[in-house]
């Protein structure tokens, strides 16, 4: 016996002498118990839950052990309480409290359908379901009621994938009913989308006038113009007489009638009688009018901008940034364009030649590129990019060549202001005919102006800053095509050059560029009714050889150079906010390019390349060097 003892332990001291060599290794294999001592382990069998859960599925599909029957319908489903409780929010509640069904073993569910609760009961014990066309809608309705959030999601997802614009409306209106507003979400994003298809349904006359309301108002809707969202306005009100007590003039508000053309406006909206009877509805016609009127002649100085004369999202044009040059002093042939829905660029159709300083604008629905430097002398030719035939043409060159200068249209013809090349800072204004095709001289400016930047506005072109040759400039001056005649006009409160302009409600916003030393951040906006000057919010970093543009009520900034590295960054100003905000990045990190919109749809423009959708400031590649 004695030796059995000893046997024994020596048994347990050897055990132990080999658990103290191997600790290190358990160590890494296993969890050391905080209440066991340093010499216990934690063993876990993740297998074993395998097998509990298998056990469950054969416990409900033989019918074994279960202690609670559920009655829908003429459908009886034995299961169990704690699988139910589980994974079924509304049954753990249930069997938790002190209701009479927490300790029946019979419990009568009513208004549900009997085969979407038992697909719901075999989703607890396997957690599979198969959802069909058939299913998902009584599926979703019971998930949401018994609070199964996981299927619930699943259902909308599997619905999303299944909407068409004859059933949309449909599961919207259902989902509204089940208070599921990520379903809700999703069919406006995809009736918006599809609009003009949604429209035709039959669904749509039948929509309550609030959905109404929220689809019209959207600047996401896919349309061509705005003649399409008034169609649609009057289609609904004419098979709803019954609404336009309340709702006849909030629901033609919603159309952004400022944006018809003149001629529908007072040949079509004016002679519909239901609007020609509504008093409000005639004050929005009135609100139309003055806006072609303000932009005109500016009959009606005080005209109140407002989202009926911004944009939607696919008629706002398309933002094209042309040319430039980066870190490694070449001028791009490149061109990008923004893309408003994605938040995102994609690169268009190269141009012929490469340029940089180059004029950049847009007239008719087609975009001009005119002068600059190709990376060996300076040009003074001109193309111009047909976004239906996505190619770039050579058309007739300028009189001068020359780089830095600004582009502006007044009434058709396109103004070539100013620039300079290696020698001098010029005076000289060229003005182009597109329909012949041919360049005239007109009135020099008082001052030269290299780097300058340049607008239409109230009738006039204006000139603002640049470089005379010596030092940047302040002093504005605005051309008046009647007289034939530069007059100056209120100077800025900052010497610049190199910088953007764009017209914005009725103002003129000047954006960054450079002073005698460095680049600017700040921004001044002129009001030519009271002929002053005034700072708004800052960029958010300083760009000179920036390009600007405005597009649905806000300006955009591109590129340009912080005094360290050139930029791809771009971002937006909210006037109403009086905020800048980034918004996605084009790919190359450009300075001197140029800035346009157009009036084109993005799908017209072939994307030969890949764009980004960065906002994260990415000067680190690129290249540090000053412009």
């Amino acid at each position: 016996m004695a030796s059995e003892s000893m046997n024994a332990k020596q048994a347990r001291n050897h055990f132990t002498k080999g658990k103290k060599q191997q600790q290190q290794q358990v160590k890494n294999k296993s969890s050391v118990s905080d209440g066991a001592g340093e010499d216990s382990f934690i063993f876990e069998a993740n297998e074993a839950w395998k097998d509990f859960h298998s056990s469950l599925l054969r416990f409900y599909e033989n019918g074994e052990l279960c202690d609670v029957t559920l009655k829908v319908g003429s459908k009886l489903i034995s299961c169990h309480k704690l699988v139910l409780a589980c994974v079924i929010p509304y049954f753990r509640a249930m069997f938790l409290s002190e209701m009479a069904e927490a300790k029946q073993t019979l419990i009568e569910i009513r208004d549900f359908d009997g085969d979407a609760i038992e697909d719901l009961v075999k989703f607890v014990y396997s957690s599979r379901l198969t959802l069909t066309v058939d299913n998902v809608q009584p599926l979703l309705y019971a998930a949401c009621i018994l609070q199964v959030e996981l299927v619930a999601r699943a259902c909308c997802e599997y619905m999303k994938l299944h909407f068409h614009p004859s059933n949309c409306l449909a599961v919207r209106a259902f989902a509204e009913s089940h208070n599921r507003i990520d379903l809700m979400d999703m069919a406006d994003q995809y009736a918006c989308e599809h609009f003009t298809e949604v429209v035709e349904c039959e669904d749509f006359v039948s929509v309550s006038p609030q959905h109404l309301h929220k689809l019209l108002s959207s600047s996401d809707l896919n349309i061509e113009n705005e003649k399409q969202v008034y169609s649609a306005a009057i289609k609904w009100l004419l098979a709803n007489p019954q609404h336009h007590s309340k709702w006849l003039d909030e629901t033609l508000a919603q159309v952004r009638l400022p944006l018809l053309p003149v001629d529908f406006l007072m040949g079509v909206v004016a002679k519909e009688q239901i609007v020609k009877q509504n008093l409000k509805c005639r004050d929005l016609l009135d609100e139309a009018r003055n806006y072609h009127l303000h932009l005109s002649s500016r009959a009606v100085p005080d005209f109140e901008y407002s989202i009926r004369t911004t944009p939607r999202k696919h008629t706002a044009g398309v933002l094209f940034c042309v040319g430039g040059r980066g870190g490694s002093g070449d001028p791009f042939r490149s061109i990008e364009c923004y893309s408003i829905n994605k938040n995102s660029w994609f690169f268009g159709p190269e141009m012929n030649s490469r340029r940089r300083h180059v004029g950049v604008i847009s007239v008719e629905g087609k975009v001009y590129a005119v002068g600059g430097h190709d990376g060996s002398e300076h040009l003074g030719s001109m193309e111009m990019f047909d976004p239906l035939t996505n190619k770039w043409m050579m058309k007739a060159s300028m009189n001068t060549k020359r780089r830095g200068i600004a582009l502006a249209s007044l009434g058709g013809p396109i103004y070539a202001i100013g620039g300079l090349d290696d020698n001098t800072c010029f005076n000289d204004v060229e003005r182009y005919d597109i329909e012949s095709d041919q360049w005239s001289t007109v009135a020099p400016m008082n001052t030269p102006r290299g780097g300058v930047g340049s607008v239409a506005l109230v009738n006039h072109v204006y000139a603002v800053g640049g470089n005379d040759g010596v030092a940047s400039l302040s002093s504005v001056e605005r051309y008046d095509p009647h007289l034939d005649k530069w007059i100056e006009v209120k100077e800025m409160g900052q010497r610049r050059a190199g910088n953007g302009v764009s017209e914005l409600h009725g103002c003129l916003y000047v954006v960054g560029g450079f002073d005698d030393n460095s680049p600017l951040s700040s921004v001044e906006r002129y009001d030519p009714r009271s002929n002053k000057w005034d700072y708004v919010a800052a960029l958010t970093t300083p760009r000179g050889g920036v390009g600007i543009a405005t597009v649905m009520g806000k300006i955009f900034a591109v590129g340009g150079h912080n005094g360290n590295a050139y930029l791809n960054t771009v971002e937006a100003f909210d006037p109403v906010l009086n905020r800048w905000e980034l918004v996605g990045s084009v790919s190359h990190c450009r300075a001197g390019a140029g800035v346009a919109v157009c009036a084109c749809l993005t799908s017209q423009i072939r994307d030969v390349g890949h764009g980004s959708n960065n906002v994260v400031d990415s000067q680190s590649s690129c290249e540090k060097e000053r412009i």
